[in-house]
């Protein structure tokens, strides 16, 4: 596009002069913004995208969710991840699967599904907590749940100096959760996480990781002989 044409696409959209949009035109201007970010956009990012108050923004954006919702769209737009973004609606995932995988389906493993669960509902928490708690060895569904983008290192524990990994945006994306406190209850799907944190007391004054942290002044592993998942 040309210098010219875009000034005259800026004219007929009401960009250049700053005149408001009207609804249908901010409709449009917002759907041309969802359809090309990479992650969730907050209203305030949508806002400033489209030169409109945010609180204008907030219900246009509602109430296009609602209209796709209600005509049956293939196409989702959902708050997630604290923004807006479009998604394929869930019952017309075996389509896009079929294009995108060429119907072989790359889904996690049960074990990496209930280490995943450990740290979201726990999060931050090292991976010798997380060992602890399955009672096997975590270290390659870690690796794996890293290489995916759902769990990032979070700091490190200031008791053993071990890495504490916590739940990413991209984790809740994917859930389609806003936040944390979105996640279901706990005891109908991991029962046994909720020993967690009297296994963390228990590690804490266990002489074996007293032992293991005295002599390499690093984190302690007082799971490392157990079994692994790999």
């Amino acid at each position: 596009m040309d210098e010219k044409e875009l000034s005259e696409s800026e004219e007929s959209t009401g960009l250049e002069s700053g005149e408001e949009l009207d609804d249908a035109t901010l409709e449009a201007a917002l759907e041309a913004v969802l359809l090309v970010v990479d992650s969730p956009a907050s209203n305030e990012q949508l806002a400033s995208a489209v030169g409109c108050d945010a609180r204008r923004v907030k219900r246009t954006v509602k109430r296009m969710a609602e209209n796709l919702t209600e005509r049956g769209s293939g196409i989702d737009l959902r708050y997630a991840g604290d923004g807006w973004r479009f998604y394929t609606r869930t019952a017309y995932a075996p389509y896009v699967e079929r294009l995108l995988l060429d119907g072989a389906r790359s889904k996690l493993t049960r074990a990496a599904l209930e280490t995943l669960a450990v740290i979201a509902y726990r999060q931050p928490l090292t991976r010798s907590r997380v060992s602890a708690v399955r009672g096997v060895n975590v270290d390659g569904v870690m690796r794996t749940l890293l290489a995916r983008g759902l769990i990032s290192e979070a700091g490190v524990d200031p008791e053993t100096n071990g890495t504490m990994y916590s739940t990413t945006e991209l984790f809740l994306e994917r859930l389609g959760l806003a936040s944390l406190t979105d996640l279901p209850p706990l005891a109908p799907l991991l029962p046994g996480v909720d020993l967690i944190d009297e296994i963390s007391d228990s590690m804490d004054t266990e002489p074996r990781v007293l032992r293991s942290t005295k002599n390499r002044g690093s984190k302690p592993d007082p799971v490392s002989e157990l079994d692994s998942d790999d």
